[in-house]
């Protein structure tokens, strides 16, 4: 078995230099096809792997596409791409990254946007990813470049609309700086893979995190409405899934984050306060500012529906089931299920500590439940593992361990 990973911490805590602007500057951002061509060209003469980044707007719009790309390589810059103005024109920079290895930082969370504008890695690092299979504690990327580069990046700016135009200077310093050393950062936690012995569990997840569908939509999305328990009535659930429907259908037709729409909270207290007209509803607090009155309509449409609902077409007071329930339910509604839980459950936990990993990195929650509730049916653990998407480490580490637990 794979011995506990050692970061680089375990060495001391060595100064750390701060990182507050490019070397070469903050690159001027590209918005023109012939800026996009001249920028492919360049890129096109680098060598060795491309560091990728994105910026999105998740706070302030409905969509999760790029509004700024960032890109380093060696022998070639750094690049800020605009892809708002001109996403047709990408086709030059698209071929320039096709076939090159990607750096990435949680590439899950950028993958999904870069394709989108027609982006797709054949290979990739996550830097971000490694750094949990090396256990490192913190691996937000400032923490791993000051954990091994002894770098200390200028960060602030993650969560701003990055679809206002012009983008102000200090931000696009910090867009450039996402990018800057991202090389140099991948090439030492290569070494501590390597080190560690585990530079062939990250290709593995690498290649699973590059083939892996895009999870499907979660059902009932309505029933995470902030203080949606305080509610008692199926009526009162219908009344905010009717409004929280009518304002995903504006956020999306606007493309506004729908919080800035409207507030969670307004859709609890018109729920709550069940109002029979536009002027009831508008004498609600945030119903009465100018903007909610311009849609005082809409929302009423919205809650008028919901409170002609037969009963029958209401919503159960409880959310649909997906998936096992939680564990400390199952003595009582499965308890072979629970004998189950009770003998692997600590075996993947001790497994987790004594190579030091993170258990979720292990074994995925999900896995790890589903493989209790349902049983192998006849399976051995690691057949039953691989038909459901365990990588050949992972089996290696916890197939035998879990056949032995349930004997």
């Amino acid at each position: 078995m794979t011995g506990v990973a050692a970061g680089p911490s375990d060495q001391g805590a060595p100064e750390i230099t701060p990182l507050t602007r490019p070397h070469d500057g903050v690159p001027t951002v590209l918005s023109r096809p012939d800026e996009f061509a001249e920028a492919a060209e360049l890129i096109g003469r680098g060598t060795g792997p491309i560091a990728v980044d994105t910026e999105r707007a998740s706070g302030y719009r409905y969509s999760q596409r790029a509004y700024l790309v960032q890109l380093k390589r060696a022998g070639s810059g750094s690049f800020l791409i605009d892809p708002i103005s001109h996403p047709d024109a990408l086709s030059p920079l698209i071929d320039a990254l096709d076939g090159p290895e990607w750096i990435l930082h949680a590439a899950d969370q950028d993958l999904p946007c870069l394709r989108e504008l027609g982006f797709t890695p054949t290979t990739l690092f996550d830097t971000e990813l490694a750094g949990r299979l090396l256990n490192i504690p913190k691996v937000n990327l400032a923490a791993m470049v000051a954990e091994f580069l002894h770098l200390g990046l200028a960060k602030g700016h993650g969560a701003a609309d990055w679809s206002r135009r012009p983008l102000p200077d200090d931000w696009l310093n910090y867009a450039a700086l996402d990018v800057e050393v991202l090389v140099e950062l991948r090439d030492a936690v290569a070494d501590a893979l390597s080190e560690a012995g585990r530079d062939e569990w990250a290709a593995q997840e690498f290649a699973y995190v590059l083939a892996r569908p895009p999870s499907a939509p979660k059902p009932d999305r309505w029933r995470r409405t902030s203080n949606i328990h305080d509610l008692r009535s199926a009526r009162q659930l219908a009344v905010v899934r009717e409004l929280w429907t009518a304002r995903e259908e504006l956020a999306a037709l606007r493309d506004v984050a729908p919080g800035r729409v409207l507030p969670d909270s307004a859709i609890i207290t018109a729920a709550t306060a069940n109002p029979v007209d536009g002027k009831a509803l508008t004498r609600l607090p945030v119903f009465g500012g100018p903007r909610q009155r311009r849609q005082a309509d809409r929302w009423m449409r919205a809650i008028s529906t919901a409170q002609r609902l037969p009963e029958s077409e209401l919503p159960s007071k409880k959310s649909p089931q997906v998936g096992p329930p939680p564990y400390n339910r199952w003595e009582q509604r499965n308890p072979e299920a629970a004998a189950r839980a009770n003998a692997v459950r600590p075996v993947v936990r001790t497994i987790a500590e004594e190579i030091g990993i993170p258990q979720e990195n292990l074994l995925a929650p999900d896995l790890l439940r589903n493989l209790c509730w349902d049983g192998l049916a006849g399976d051995d653990a690691g057949s039953w593992l691989a038909a459901h998407g365990a990588r050949p480490w992972q089996r290696e580490l916890v197939a035998e361990p879990i056949d032995d637990a349930l004997g």
